[in-house]
């Protein structure tokens, strides 16, 4: 972490005893329909480029890009200034190829349709970092649990393009707890079990369709789901299920990870979560290598509850890695410790901000909204509308991995429309890397601060009290913002008058207001 950025997270935290704010309740507001608390406006017709400003990738690695374009089909797409080794489908939108050299490319997104055009600028950073912001996409393990099959993430991954989710930067298909089969091949490399019977095949039909593949291991001998694991007693891997699973969960004596991923390299992987308790350097550092040389760009995202005491290791050798253990669709805690509250993990995760930037994320666990269940049995997330937006809010701000976990055929149009907003998704993918901080606590409402690449600011006021709260936020020039500022409400894509010092806010209980801000210079 660099001076300069650890100056800036010190300052947004030190203004928050300064804050003066004034305060009085609302009534509270009655039980709240999902479908009829849309807030965000339709996807225009007209041709928006979504997604990140800025991509990684390595010399020589493969590179495999879907521009995220929203928009009326057909579309056409068109890329100026692209490098040698690269070439786009005009059709598709995909880019492919591979790049050489190392150095910053930079190029200009073009997307077409018959309501107009759309052009995006858009950075190749061919170097030693990738994930340069944090993932987006879906895993199956909130939605179809160790029941998941080859042919249930190839129909997600064809709902994430259809449903329109992959036009707003959803790109991850990734494959939890539960794919795993016997080992064979040279180096004894794991292989899929009868659920997954030709991994390269479904990886092909995902990679098709623009998007992306994840896949799970851990480094014991079997999985909490009780399946194989990333090393065994048997040095050629021999695994038997069944028997007693818990013994099961520690570390064999001998380690598959090289071979292991390799194969993953083979197959075409872009993602791996790699999950045991507690997470361990020496672990991570050998998967680390491994992965470096699989001869393929695969994110690497630790899982769960990583110490906080080796975060520099995590941010050394990781993409991303779960400071929290599993979440649970509820708001508050509930009545068993290892079921945690959006609310509990999510206002919980300052203390890891200095270690967040590009190429490294910290990890609050996947998204619990829309249809969900740890499979195949499932439900409507227990989160309210006002929950959920404060759900998506808090994670954006943190610059946090975002992965569905729900049921991508079963999306109502409330949960889409969560997904969909492009001004708040943005927050996320912001080439700065800032995670947002809490700068004050004004009776139940947490305030949120993100400062980004363009110079503006992001607020977020989070309701965590049981009745809707107003106020007077009246210290705007201690966040920089002097004078006339420009106010954007995020969520409904709305204007709102310009501020000069101060801000009158409602916001819901449990809920959430998100506001871009930007000084207006003086000419």
């Amino acid at each position: 972490m660099s001076t300069s950025r650890l100056s800036i997270l010190s300052r947004a935290i030190g203004v928050s005893l300064a804050l003066l704010i004034t305060l009085a309740p609302l009534p509270a507001a009655g039980p709240a329909d999902p479908m009829s608390n849309i807030l965000t406006p339709p996807t225009p017709k007209t041709p928006r480029i979504n997604g990140p400003s800025v991509y990684g990738v390595r010399p020589e690695s493969p590179f495999h890009y879907l521009i995220p374009a929203s928009g009326d089909r057909p579309m056409s797409y068109g890329v100026d200034g692209l490098p040698d080794g690269l070439s786009i489908d005009a059709n598709t939108g995909i880019i492919r190829g591979a790049l050489r050299e190392p150095g910053e490319y930079v190029v200009t997104l073009r997307a077409k349709n018959a309501a107009g055009m759309a052009e995006k600028t858009f950075r190749i950073r061919a170097g030693d970092s990738i994930a340069l912001t944090p993932p987006m996409g879906w895993n199956s393990w909130n939605c179809w649990g160790a029941s998941v099959s080859a042919e249930k993430v190839i129909r997600s991954a064809k709902a994430l393009v259809d449903s329109g989710l992959a036009q707003h930067g959803w790109t991850y298909v990734n494959i939890d707890d539960g794919w795993q089969g016997a080992r064979s091949g040279e180096g004894h490399p794991l292989q899929g079990n009868e659920k997954f019977p030709d991994m390269k095949a479904m990886c092909d039909q995902v990679h098709a369709l623009g998007l992306k593949v994840g896949i799970y291991s851990t480094p014991w001998i079997s999985s909490y789901a009780n399946f194989a694991g990333g090393s065994s007693d048997d040095p050629k891997g021999a695994w038997t299920r069944g028997g007693d699973h818990e013994k099961s969960k520690r570390f064999g004596t001998t380690s598959f990870a090289a071979a292991d991923a390799k194969q993953w390299g083979a197959w075409g992987i872009d993602y791996l979560k790699y999950d045991w308790h507690p997470l361990d350097v020496p672990h991570v550092e050998e998967m680390s290598k491994a992965l470096r040389a699989s001869g393929r760009d695969i994110v690497f995202s630790l899982s769960n509850s990583a110490p906080f005491q080796n975060a520099a290791d995590w941010a050394r050798l990781a993409n991303c890695w779960r400071t929290t253990g599993d979440i649970w669709d509820y708001w508050d805690k509930t009545d068993q410790d290892w079921r945690f509250g959006v609310s509990e993990i999510g206002f919980t995760q300052d203390r890891w901000a200095p270690f967040a930037g590009p190429g490294h994320w910290n990890d609050p666990d996947m998204l619990v909204i829309g249809q969900v269940g740890w499979g195949p049995n499932l439900h409507a997330t227990h989160l309210s509308p006002d929950q959920q937006y404060a759900h998506i809010s808090l994670w954006c701000l943190l610059s946090a991995p975002l992965l569905i976990g729900c049921d991508l055929e079963q999306l109502d149009d409330f949960t889409r429309n969560l997904l969909t907003n492009d001004e708040v998704l943005a927050l996320q993918y912001d080439a700065l890397g800032q995670q947002a901080v809490r700068v004050a606590t004004i009776g139940g409402v947490d305030v949120y601060l993100k400062f980004l690449e363009d110079g503006s600011r992001a607020l977020g006021f989070f309701n965590r009290g049981k009745t809707p709260e107003k106020f007077v936020f009246n210290k705007l020039n201690r966040f920089g913002l002097n004078g006339t500022v420009k106010v954007r409400d995020l969520w409904r894509q709305q204007d709102l008058p310009d501020a000069k010092g101060s801000l009158n806010l409602e916001v819901p209980a449990e809920g959430v207001v998100l506001l871009k801000l930007r000084k207006v210079e003086a000419q």
